[in-house]
């Protein structure tokens, strides 16, 4: 394994441990000794890849970002409606959030007044309903009497309602919450012609984009001094 190789991994399981405190303990009572034991590497790896506590957090914030980009774009690549795509990327979305860190992590210090972190994770995934929205319109599969802005904010109030309850219980961001939410407002979004060819359960674009087992960050020896000298 290279150095660069080796401080990818470093920096990645920083971020990984990163969430997990924050999620545990909330920013102000994280600390970064907590943090670099939990990624297996020593306060001084953490603060070559990061300044501060702030650095850290806006490192979490802009991995769930990527990912929840990733997660999108990935789900309509791979599904020919825009609406299925909206219903497949929901599920895919509160899938990280129940088995994701980082992607809890990230949302809890993007939105909340506790430490809000740009970018705004709730703003990025109400632009992508729209967008989807639009597209469905474009494509006539929306009922033509559905306001896009109304739909966008009934999709983004409820999945980020189920986001909020389910810090406290898992089974908000259940597929089983999801599939009756679908069920109740795709009759109402859908075209008629539509609405048959829709599974509010999600489909296999959804599973595809499945979050991967953790991976084992450590490289199995000790952080020596001298390795915080390699290049980040």
């Amino acid at each position: 394994m290279t150095k660069q190789e080796r401080a990818t991994r470093t920096r990645q399981a920083l971020i990984r441990s990163a969430a997990t405190v924050f999620e545990q303990h909330g920013y102000a009572q994280a600390r970064l000794t907590l943090i670099s034991s939990g990624a297996g590497v020593s306060t001084g790896a953490l603060h070559f890849h990061f300044e501060n506590k702030a650095a850290v957090a806006e490192a979490v914030v802009a991995e769930a970002s990527r990912g929840l980009r990733d997660m999108s774009g990935a789900i309509r690549r791979r599904t020919d409606s825009a609406l299925q795509a909206l219903v497949d990327s929901s599920h895919a979305l509160a899938e990280r959030l129940r088995e994701d860190p980082v992607s809890r992590a990230g949302f809890r210090l993007s939105c909340d007044g506790e430490r809000a972190t740009a970018p705004d994770l709730r703003l990025e995934w109400h632009h992508r309903v729209r967008e989807l929205l639009d597209e469905a319109a474009a494509a006539g599969t929306l009922a033509e009497d559905v306001s896009r802005e109304d739909a966008a904010a009934a999709t983004v109030a409820a999945t980020a309602g189920f986001e909020v309850l389910g810090r406290h219980d898992p089974a908000w961001l259940s597929p089983y919450m999801l599939t009756g939410f679908w069920r109740l407002l795709l009759p109402r979004l859908a075209a008629a012609e539509t609405l048959p060819l829709l599974n509010p359960a999600g489909t296999g674009a959804a599973a595809s984009t499945r979050v991967p087992a953790r991976a084992a960050f450590a490289a199995g020896e000790a952080e020596e001094t001298a390795q915080v000298a390699e290049v980040g």
